[in-house]
């Protein structure tokens, strides 16, 4: 799988803490590169449901619907795409990682996709993982960095 895993990771200056509360509760400011725009729906628990709509600036939408795999508080939460809600198979294209690790009081986020085949590969890099989800990670080091120096 390693072979076909794409990542970016960021060290935030904020407490684990402080991201994990950002990452969970201002999702939707996150989520996708601006100027898009998400609403997400997420239920962190293992089996749980995620729902998301991405909505672009030219009136584009992108749902995304998939199922927690693994939710740790403050350490990491496991998605896939792989499976729709009540477990109806879908056509998987990932498994996706928010992993957060303390490192003094910084966060070292890392957000990883592990995808089955190197088409599937291929096709998120050519999408433009690296500037899509290094956007990601800078809005939410962003919003807990502003979170950090409020508190």
């Amino acid at each position: 799988m390693a072979q076909y895993e794409l990542s970016v990771t960021r060290l935030i200056d904020a407490p684990v803490d402080v991201v994990w509360r950002v990452f969970t509760e201002q999702t939707n400011e996150w989520f996708c590169p601006k100027p898009w725009r998400a609403e997400v729906q997420w239920d962190l628990r293992a089996g749980g449901r995620s729902n998301t709509v991405m909505y672009g600036p030219d009136g584009e939408e992108q749902h995304l619907e998939g199922v927690i795999l693994e939710a740790v508080p403050g350490k990491r939460v496991v998605f896939t795409d792989a499976f729709k809600g009540d477990w109806e198979p879908a056509g998987p294209f990932m498994i996706g990682f928010f992993e957060f690790e303390a490192e003094g009081d910084k966060t070292r986020y890392t957000g990883r996709a592990r995808h089955w085949t190197q088409e599937a590969y291929d096709q998120h890099k050519a999408m433009g993982f690296e500037p899509g989800w290094g956007a990601v990670a800078d809005q939410l080091a962003a919003l807990a960095e502003g979170a950090r120096a409020e508190a």
